[in-house]
């Protein structure tokens, strides 16, 4: 299972950027994103969880509103549009995926780890 990330960059606050994460080796029914800043612990941004005839979201309070996470199914990837963005969004974008359904902000639920993405966002 690989989880393969892209999109990350360098932009000025106010900015946007998309992140992508392709899944690969299996299917998944909920995944998402971690970030950590240098010197910081590595902190929950937002998941996505589907079924059938639903799917659900859920976001960290600090990019509510700025960040929007979807999926396709087709592709087995997920992405995340970070638009309005500030220099404290600077960190190492990291995809996430769990072999469970529904959603969680805790590290110990997901099970695989994508290998990171650098956003650096400039004020």
């Amino acid at each position: 299972v690989q989880l393969q990330a892209c999109g990350g960059g360098l932009v000025q606050a106010g900015g946007s950027l998309r992140l992508s994460c392709a899944a690969s080796g299996r299917t998944f029914s909920s995944m998402g994103w971690f970030r950590q800043a240098p010197g910081k612990e590595r902190e929950f941004v937002s998941g996505i969880s589907w079924s059938d005839d639903s799917t659900g979201t859920f976001y960290a309070d600090s990019v509510k509103g700025r960040f929007t996470i979807s999926r396709d199914n087709a592709k087995n990837t997920v992405y995340l549009q970070m638009n309005n963005l500030e220099p404290e969004d600077t960190a190492v974008y990291y995809c996430v995926a769990r072999t469970g359904v529904g959603l969680t902000k805790f590290i110990g639920g997901y099970n695989y780890w994508g290998q990171g993405t650098q956003v650096t966002v400039s004020s």
